[in-house]
């Protein structure tokens, strides 16, 4: 448990944090040292050599008068021979006749078990004068720095270790949150959210993000289970007919003939393949599922639907349609504007118009009716699956009801929209946005 711990994010900053704040309290702890030991050592020094110009002038009397009569103060007048002409009372009984070294430059000796610094300076009569200072207040001033810091640091590094802990501990609470909440979020609880810190910082845009991902998720659910619903409902009805009808045939043969039970299978048997069919192409186009990509004159796809629609006695309106080039797949394209086409058609007193313009780098399609239009509260919904707007229409008449949200699913992947709104007759009119080909 322990090990998890520290391979946690909360272990690993916790534990970077430690080893560089260790590292730079290390360093800072040897410069420190190093710095006010030459301070202290330099102090001494500067001391000593003060104090020796002090006594050079006492020693500067025959035979060095004066010396001899010095306490607590280790000094030697040593001469050119290196003998000890004259000597203090501390130097004589710490040293007796052994002469302190002589050099320019002050260096440490030890005397009588102690450390001292020893400073020189020539006097009169080819003589030495030395002094031997104590180390010994550095030596502790020093050792009470090192373990002072040798008590603070681990200290100072237990504090930077529990802070971190801490600090990180409090900011990863609320990912802890979430995590928990994400972790009881099933297909059947997706309407729950994360809660949201008020702390404006990363983690409450990740709680934000997270719970913009569960609206979408729980919206493409709710899509999902209405349009398996649909779905089952359309597919129930051919499905219930043609097996009436059969039953009837079974039960009462003299009451219908094998050509009408024929033909209600095939009437239904068309629609049940058509539902499907439209699924399928619905689930091709959810998945992203790639199509063919070649360059498409919708001018002719227009022009064809006009054709088509002036065989069957309809009045079309066909002279808005001007040359416009497109990439898309010509199969996808030409359903969706048949799609509108017959949904104009199926929609209209008598007149239908549909328009080709290129304009800015986009082609426009336009297809619209003088039937009764469709409500501004309603254009959205009207692209949604198995929707129809006149619930009270037979459903020759009404179709499956998958036929607009084909067409827009084909136009946004083909990087276009559809829209809706009002015709110059006051009915529908559909606007189809593609970008040109080059």
């Amino acid at each position: 448990m322990a090990s998890r711990s520290w391979r946690s994010v909360r272990g690993r900053t916790t534990l970077g944090a430690t080893v560089v704040v260790a590292v730079a309290l290390l360093i800072g702890a040897f410069s420190f040292y190093g710095v006010l030991s030459a301070s202290i050592h330099g102090s001494t020094e500067r001391a000593a050599e003060q104090r020796l110009e002090e006594l050079t002038e006492r020693a500067g009397g025959p035979g060095g008068k004066g010396i001899d009569a010095l306490e607590d103060e280790i000094l030697q007048i040593i001469g050119a021979d290196g003998s000890v002409r004259a000597a203090s009372e501390d130097a004589r009984e710490k040293l007796g006749s052994t002469p302190l070294p002589v050099d320019d430059d002050p260096q440490t000796t030890t005397v009588d078990g102690e450390t001292v610094l020893v400073v020189s300076e020539d006097i009169e009569r080819d003589q030495t004068l030395v002094l031997a200072v104590s180390m010994e207040d550095d030596a502790e001033t020093l050792a009470t720095v090192a373990t002072l810091l040798a008590i603070a640091l681990p200290l100072l590094l237990l504090l930077v270790a529990v802070t971190t802990w801490s600090v990180v501990g409090r900011a990863l609470r609320p990912v802890e949150l979430i995590r928990e909440e994400v972790d009881g979020i099933t297909a059947e609880r997706l309407h729950q959210r994360v809660p949201v810190p008020e702390t404006a910082d990363e983690v409450a845009a990740l709680a934000t993000t997270m719970n913009g991902m569960l609206d979408r998720l729980d919206a493409a659910a709710t899509a999902q289970r209405r349009f398996v619903s649909d779905a089952s409902h359309e597919l129930r009805s051919p499905l219930a007919t043609i097996r009436q009808h059969a039953e009837l045939a079974q039960a009462h043969p003299d009451v219908t003939s094998i050509g009408e039970l024929a033909e209600v299978v095939s009437e239904e048997g068309l629609r049940l393949q058509g539902i499907v069919e439209s699924l399928l192409l619905l689930a091709r186009l959810d998945e992203g599922a790639s199509t063919h990509d070649e360059a498409v004159d919708l001018d002719d796809i227009a022009l064809g639907e006009v054709r088509r629609l002036r065989a069957t006695g309809i009045d079309v309106d066909g002279s808005g349609i001007h040359a416009a080039r497109v990439h898309g797949d010509p199969r996808l394209l030409g359903q969706l504007v048949r799609n509108l086409a017959d949904n104009a058609v199926r929609h209209s007193r008598g007149r239908v118009a549909i328009g080709v313009t290129p304009s800015d780098g986009y082609v426009f399609v336009t297809i619209e009716d003088d039937g009764t239009g469709v409500p501004a509260e309603e254009r959205e919904r009207i692209f949604e699956r198995f929707v129809r707007l006149d619930e009270a229409r037979s459903r020759d008449a009404g179709g499956s009801g998958l036929g607009l949200a084909i067409a827009r699913g084909i136009a946004a992947s083909g990087h276009g929209t559809l829209t809706v709104d009002d015709s110059r007759w006051g009915g529908a009119r559909f606007v189809l946005t593609l970008p040109l080909g080059a």
